[in-house]
């Protein structure tokens, strides 16, 4: 059996490596090396990022229709990973607050630039109008048009195929570049708000069109 006190401690077997020939020396430093190496290594994989909770951006706390004016109520930030967050997100509610939003939002769809027209009043609206986006299938007619323009807004009747006004005398406020090649124009109008959801719902759905005055 063994003494315990003939055999060489721990500390002792490393002093002998180090005051040791000097290829042992540098066996044992490339080995501390490759272990600081490693624990570093290990350190930096588990330690959090910079955006590892996500980017703050704005989105629809709940369903808006097309036309409102966003107000605090209609906004929540949410954070999102860097790689998912799109072109144009707002990052700070005052960003999006007053301001009218082109085109429905889903309650945590985000909110971006493209999606924004000015405040309502700085459009031009009359006071008690609401701005509704409406998307005009001939680009030709969309053409025409320029804010300040006086617009009936028309549709199909969904029986008798002939015409129905759903608003008369409404307001151009803005005429949008369209999204894409294939897409139509969007034209913001100004109407009464009593009408404004009703328009906003069959431009949905519908064909719209424009007459001018």
């Amino acid at each position: 059996m063994t003494d315990s006190r003939l055999a060489p401690r721990p500390l002792s077997r490393l002093g002998a490596l180090v005051v040791g020939p000097g290829w042992r020396r540098v066996a044992l430093l490339r080995r501390v090396a490759a272990g600081v190496l490693a624990t570093l290594a290990l350190v930096l994989a588990l330690a959090p990022g910079p955006d590892a909770d996500g980017v703050p951006v704005v989105v629809a706390a709940v369903d808006v229709i097309a036309g409102s004016t966003l107000g605090p109520a209609h906004l929540a930030v949410r954070r999102w990973p860097a790689e998912l967050v799109p072109g144009g997100a707002l990052p700070d509610p005052a960003g999006a607050e007053g301001r009218v939003l082109v085109g429905a939002a889903r309650a945590g769809e985000p909110i971006t630039d493209t999606r924004l027209a000015g405040p309502t009043a700085a459009l031009g609206a009359p006071a008690g109008a609401a701005a509704v986006p409406v998307r005009l299938a001939d680009a030709g007619a969309a053409a025409l048009l320029v804010p300040g323009s006086t617009v009936d807004v028309v549709t199909v009747g969904g029986e008798s195929g002939e015409p129905l006004v759903l608003a008369t005398a409404a307001a151009v406020l803005a005429v949008l570049p369209p999204d894409s090649p294939s897409s139509g124009r969007l034209v913001l109008v100004a109407m009464p708000s009593e009408i404004a959801a009703r328009v906003a719902a069959a431009s949905l759905t519908e064909q719209v069109a424009v007459t001018l005055r």
